[in-house]
This record gives C-alpha cells, structure tokens and sequence, in this order.
C-alpha cells in the first residue's frame, strides 16, 4: 500500500509567474537531492513549468524554490502560445535534457494541446522548444490533441511513449467537455512517432479521461500509474472526479488495468488537499523505496503531496 506522508508544496503566490497550482509534478534525479518540475500559472492562468528541489529522505524539506519559469510561452500562432505543461524529462549522452511538454492554445469553446520538445544545455535551469512545430499534434489518430507523453527508451534503443489523445467533446452542462483516452507510439530518435491502433487505456462507462500516464518498466513489465474521471460533474462531484489507477503490459502496447493494484485512493476526510481528486501521479525510486508524487483538489490548485510504498 502506498502511505501517504503529506504535502511537499503549494505556490504562496509572491511570485508572478506562480500565482497558483503545482500541477503535474515530476521528479528528477539529482545526485545530491531531489528536484520536481511542475506547473504553475500566471495572472491569466497560462501554465508554464518551473521547479523546487528538496531533501531525498524527507521531501517535505524545500531546499530551494526557483524564481522563474524554465521554458516561456511560444510566440503569436504557435501552439504553446497560451501554456506550456512539462510531461516528461529524457537525459540524453551528450549531458542535454530533454522536455516533453504540452502546448496550450485557447479556442473558441475549449481549448486545443499539442506535444512539444524542448532541450536545456545547463542542467534543466532553462530550456528552448527545438522546433517551432509541434512533434505530435490533432490528425487521423488525435481527432482533437495530443498531449502529456510519458517517454521511456527500450535496451534496443527503441523511443516508447504513451500519451494522452482527445477524440471527442459533447456538451455537458453548456460546456464542451473533452473525451481523452491513453495511446501509444514508437520512434527510432525520439522527434518522429509511429502511432499504434491498440489503444492503451479506451474509454468505457467511467473512464471518459485519461489524465498523464506515469510508464516505467520493473521485473520485465511495463507499469503505468495513471488518473481518470467520467465526463459529467467531475469538478464538483468527488464520485465522478479524478482518481488514480495501475495497469501492465508485457509489451508496451497492450495494457491490463489493475486497478484494484494501485494501493492508493482519495482521502475520506473533508478537510485534506486529496478529497475532492487525486490525480497526475508520478512513480519514482531511491535507495530502494518507491515513491508516488501526485496531484489533489483542484488539478493541482491545492499543490502536490507524495506517498512511500509499504508492503
């Protein structure tokens, strides 16, 4: 079971351009401590990714608090114009990083992602998109977007991402409300994918979104936490909102939900960040402990929390 240890950290809203939510956390491995990139929005409630880095042993210890966004916002057109999300971070050979990221465009009724590629030269302090174009954008497979990738590269070298694809909306309440289900692909550098027809996780009678798939491989299998919602309400009904759930695979492509595995779940108590939601987790490991980075209420508006597994 995982145990859950309390909230590492939520924006205090001193600082401009994190004004409020720490959503998507992600941890990256420091030799020294940990740090965890995460969302956070400006006045105008665009997202840009910037970072925290804590102690290891107890990561309710801040060690530092960035003062800026690592990536900014792309220019007039482009499809990270109005928010930039970090999904996930590759260290390459030559000591660059790269940054899988979301690109926001608002629309008319709602709003349209798209996958960008960013790379840093200083160690994840800054980062720049390598192309003005998105890597994956809507098309025959992602009707409507593509987004959140999480990125893992196999032993033959082989690029892996699962993702999140929109494929419809329906108006709900007024409100067109998006319709996203978990996809797969390949690639040979990591810029040009191949899309699978096996969805990764489909929809069914609960599962009407699928929210950052967290991949790792372990034993031989591949593993993926991940949240989901139905489409109505989720916002102001905890039964139908965001709840985290575990799947495997024996080859990245065709994936069992075990959800019943996951070991985690919202709290019961009214008053703690995880009521209403839990959501956007993030699977890492040290010194042989597993550890679960992960959203609450308000898709991160409540800051991010972690939990240790516990057998």
């Amino acid at each position: 079971m995982w145990v859950k240890k309390g909230v590492i950290y939520k924006p205090d809203g001193s600082m401009p351009h994190s004004l409020s939510h720490a959503q998507v956390p992600y941890a990256y491995k420091h030799k020294d401590f940990l740090r965890i990139y995460f969302s956070t929005r400006d006045a105008s409630t665009q997202s840009r990714p910037t970072f925290i880095d804590v102690d290891y042993d107890d990561p309710k210890k801040i060690l530092y608090i960035h003062d800026k966004p690592v990536l900014e916002l792309g220019g007039p057109g482009e499809y990270d114009e109005t928010g930039a999300m970090p999904a996930w971070f590759v260290d390459r050979p030559n000591g660059d990083i790269w940054l899988y990221y979301t690109g926001w465009n608002r629309t008319h009724n709602s709003y349209r992602l798209s996958m960008g590629l960013a790379e840093s030269l200083d160690g994840g302090l800054t980062f720049k998109k390598k192309f003005v174009g998105p890597i994956m954008d809507r098309s025959i497979q992602n009707p409507l977007w593509a987004a959140q990738p999480s990125v893992l590269i196999d032993e033959d070298g082989t690029w892996r991402m699962w993702y999140i694809s929109g494929h419809k909306c329906e108006w709900i309440h007024d409100y067109p409300e998006p319709y996203y289900r978990a996809q797969s692909a390949t690639s040979k550098d990591g810029i040009h994918w191949e899309i699978s027809d096996i969805p990764t996780l489909d929809f069914d009678d609960f599962l009407h979104a699928v929210g950052r798939p967290s991949v790792f491989k372990e034993d031989g299998l591949y593993k993926m936490y991940y949240s989901y919602r139905h489409s109505r309400d989720y916002r102001t009904d905890r039964n139908q909102s965001y709840r985290l759930g575990y799947a495997e695979s024996v080859d990245g492509t065709n994936w069992e939900r075990k959800d019943h595995l996951v070991g985690i779940a919202k709290s019961d108590n009214p008053e703690d960040f995880d009521y209403e939601m839990i959501d956007y987790a993030n699977f890492y490991q040290h010194n042989g402990k597993r550890y679960l980075l992960y959203n609450g209420n308000g898709f991160g508006a409540a800051g991010f929390a972690y939990a240790v597994w516990e057998d």
